[in-house]
């Protein structure tokens, strides 16, 4: 008889622990879920953001018209990369260098540097990135953890009852992660972007010897001699 109970202890506590374990694996995935919908935000912030930033430009470098179609080029695709979490990784590569070529060619013109709308757009852009970094570092722990149950025991064994597959992460190609957001050094703010000698400061003015005087009156004779 005890065996008995020892059995239904044994099966108690294995259905118990299965519906934890299975109810740990929905939770997991939902924050997975949540966590893309995070980096989905911050993909679709920049794509707004890179029509008006290359009209911009176009109003300083209209004939810089390889570096705006590419830009458009890779944005479209990189847009269109709705599928695996992989496939959009793939496909965010070349936008960041399009956009890297695109503040290259900004560099050229200090007008263009100084334009306050071209500012705030580099600066929307940043921030942009910046939230993206975060959003994908936070997608990439989740899906970090949920994969390890999927493979370890007895966890695994629930995950192969119910179909719970490992999930994809967000990986961003190398080069990509190592050049980051996009940066432009404009220089002091409104300014025109010119460089100051190496001492900070302007050529000073020529000594006021070398300042011929203007032609006066004759020296007057001195009156006691």
């Amino acid at each position: 008889m005890l065996w008995l109970w020892i059995l239904i202890a044994v099966v108690v506590i294995a259905v118990v622990g299965g519906v934890i374990s299975y109810n740990r694996f929905i939770s997991q995935k939902n924050l997975i879920k949540d966590a893309w919908a995070n980096i989905d935000t911050e993909l679709k912030r920049r794509y707004d953001l890179i029509p008006n930033l290359v009209e911009t430009v176009k109003g300083y470098a209209a004939h810089e018209k390889e570096v705006f179609e590419e830009v458009a080029r890779a944005r479209s695709m990189a847009a269109g990369a709705t599928g695996s979490p992989a496939s959009q990784a793939a496909a965010e590569g070349p936008l960041v260098a399009a956009l890297g070529k695109l503040f290259a060619v900004a560099e050229n013109y200090p007008d263009l540097k100084a334009n306050q709308n071209f500012l705030e757009l580099q600066r929307e852009l940043t921030n942009t990135e910046d939230r993206l970094q975060t959003a994908r570092r936070f997608y990439n722990a989740n899906v970090r953890e949920y994969n390890q149950r999927v493979k370890q025991f007895p966890s695994v064994l629930v995950a192969n009852a119910f179909h719970f597959e490992e999930a994809e992460f967000f990986e961003v190609d190398e080069a990509t992660r190592e050049a980051g957001a996009p940066q432009v050094d404009f220089g002091t703010a409104g300014g025109s972007g010119a460089t100051p000698p190496a001492g900070g400061d302007a050529t000073p003015p020529p000594p006021a010897d070398d300042v011929p005087e203007p032609p006066g009156q004759p020296t007057p004779p001195n009156p006691t001699g």
